[in-house]
């Protein structure tokens, strides 16, 4: 935790890949985040959180569709596009205040959400545009020293990212594909929700 506190960089397993957490309260931790992945401005961090509690500090509304997918998805690979409140201090996307929140099933991560008490970072733990990586090895043999701290929890599932999921007037619009498929979200929700990818 002490890394954090002092703004510094965790990479850490998760159900998918390796993350990278740093304290997303922290400007200056979230742009050395951002310098160290090359990381597009414009690009909006994902996070982690501890449990449901955590998410509703953050959030304006938590619609039906997410009620319902949270329950059959979390803790797992689905990330819910969420809107913030007004006070919101995590960095969101500026053009409408989205944030990505998901609850980790993997022992490590969950416990780091935990143990911090709030949202971490959730940035996949490798340059940005580069493969994703699912090992502890790996993450220290792309970074080398330049990441404060690594967790190492052995080989990750490595196969797919979070599924990203974000709800809208029409339904469900599936963002990324990933670890859940559309066919399982299909499954969970009422056949009148209009479920489409986005182009």
């Amino acid at each position: 935790m002490q890394v954090l506190e002092n703004g510094g960089i965790v990479a850490y397993p998760t159900e998918t890949y390796y993350g990278l957490a740093v304290d997303p309260e922290n400007i200056k931790a979230v742009a050395a985040l951002y310098r160290l992945k090359c990381r597009e401005p414009e690009k909006a961090l994902s996070y982690l959180i501890p449990d449901e509690k955590t998410l509703f500090q953050h959030i304006s509304a938590f619609p039906a569709a997410y009620k319902t997918l949270s329950a059959a998805f979390w803790p797992g690979p689905l990330t819910l596009i969420f809107y913030g409140t007004e006070n919101c201090r995590l960095p969101f996307k500026s053009d409408d205040k989205s944030l990505a929140f998901r609850i980790s099933s993997h022992p490590i991560a969950h416990k780091l959400c935990c143990l911090w008490g709030g949202a971490i970072t959730a940035s996949s733990a490798n340059i940005s545009g580069n493969p994703a990586l699912s090992s502890a090895e790996e993450v220290k043999k792309q970074w080398g020293g330049k990441i404060d701290y690594v967790l190492d929890g052995g080989k990750t599932q490595g196969e797919n990212p979070s599924t990203i999921v974000r709800c809208n007037d029409n339904g469900i619009e599936i963002l990324r594909s990933g670890a859940v498929t559309e066919q399982e979200i299909r499954n969970v929700l009422p056949a009148s929700y209009t479920i489409c990818k986005s182009q």
